[in-house]
């Protein structure tokens, strides 16, 4: 009986924490849903109240007319290019300075590590004039220059994650790289990089989605059309009169298709790195 009532127990647990999982996955996906079908409906069905939850016809021309009514093909090169140089900076720049102040000795390092997390505590919104000054009074105004070349000065939260992350690793090692005759260039490059791949791939994957996401930035520096991204072309689906909610619905959707494929397939490295405190090997 008392095996029974055990077994009995752990398959009651079982069955709640299924049923738990269930309803948080699906309130988790109900906002993918509506968006999906709401991409697929006209827009005299998407002004319906009260709504509908399944499509009366599933219209998924919405998706070619979109793309092709606005340049999409245009603006997700774009897109790429400013998410690709955003990650290439984030994971070498990131991680070098990070590297520094985890390993190298330097006179006033705990200071000037405070310092570079004292800037987390400034928010975004009190240099955003004072920056559009600067980068319009040197001319770079019009293009991604703005976006881009702030990303090789590091960033203070990426650089504390990578620095946790590079004290976890024994100090033995380098300095048998020392005696080797190896250089802390060397020591980094080769060395220490190979070690901290999946806290790599958090630093990347969290660089690719703030770039992809951007629409701040290339809404303020970004001038001409054919350099626009894809947040500033699903806003050209707005207009006075009338805004074409199915489109918009249909390329936010596309939109997301990139960080949700880069997730999953890097999703373990991504829970490696995001463990921080981890144990060194």
């Amino acid at each position: 009986m008392t095996n029974s009532s055990h077994r009995r127990k752990r398959a009651m647990s079982k069955a709640v924490l299924f049923l738990l999982l269930l309803a948080g996955s699906v309130l988790v996906l109900a906002p993918i849903y509506w968006l999906f079908i709401s991409s697929v409906k006209t827009s005299g069905e998407l002004a319906l109240y009260p709504p509908t939850f399944w499509p009366r016809a599933w219209h998924f021309e919405n998706y070619i007319n979109a793309f092709n009514q606005v340049p999409f093909a245009r603006f997700t090169l774009n897109t790429l290019l400013y998410a690709a140089i955003s990650v290439a900076a984030n994971v070498l720049v990131n991680s070098f300075i990070s590297y520094g102040f985890a390993k190298i000795e330097f006179p006033g390092r705990n200071f000037w590590f405070a310092m570079v997390l004292a800037t987390m505590m400034i928010p975004g919104f009190v240099t955003l004039v004072p920056k559009y000054i600067m980068f319009t009074k040197i001319g770079w105004v019009g293009w991604y220059l703005p976006l881009v070349v702030p990303q090789f000065f590091g960033d203070p939260f990426r650089i504390f994650m990578m620095r946790q992350f590079y004290r976890t690793i024994p100090n033995e090692l380098i300095e048998a790289a020392k005696v080797d005759g190896a250089s802390h260039f060397y020591i980094w490059a080769r060395l220490m990089t190979p070690l901290v791949k999946p806290l790599l791939a958090t630093v990347a994957i969290m660089a690719f989605k703030a770039a992809w996401n951007d629409f701040q930035g290339p809404l303020l520096y970004v001038r001409r059309e054919v350099w626009y991204t894809i947040q500033i072309g699903l806003q050209m689906f707005r207009g006075q009169n009338a805004t074409q909610w199915n489109y918009i619905m249909a390329m936010s959707l596309f939109s997301m298709m990139p960080i949700l494929i880069l997730f999953f397939l890097f999703q373990n490295y991504f829970i490696q790195g995001m463990n921080v405190s981890g144990s060194s090997k």
